[in-house]
């Protein structure tokens, strides 16, 4: 919930609950980064949005230039935090967590 308040850095997750569904097909595998630590008995996987999905795809456009990140190595601005938080009801419909835990 802490990280719906910051839609324009990671926002709220965009699933919560079983990797299948999202079509990761082995998380003790990842495409990308370490696999994660935890004990799937007592804990639930949660999954944010990623710089790296886009960085494929421009790598696969083969643009001439691209300005991204590097994971690990963000943009540093003078900006705080509390000049990015919002209100998660102003700007975004529930989400599908939302409508899923109300079932």
């Amino acid at each position: 919930k802490i990280s719906s308040h910051f839609p324009l850095l990671h926002g709220a997750p965009v699933h919560q609950g079983s990797p299948h569904e999202i079509g990761v097909l082995n998380i003790e595998h990842p495409d990308f980064g370490d696999p994660p630590l935890f004990d799937p008995a007592l804990e639930v996987p949660v999954f944010w949005a990623c710089g790296v999905t886009p960085q494929v795809a421009l790598e696969s456009a083969k643009l001439p230039l691209v300005i991204t990140h590097a994971p690990g190595h963000m943009v540093i601005t003078d900006l705080l935090n509390r000049d990015f938080k919002q209100d998660p009801d102003s700007f975004m419909p529930e989400s599908s967590i939302a409508q899923k835990n109300k079932r």
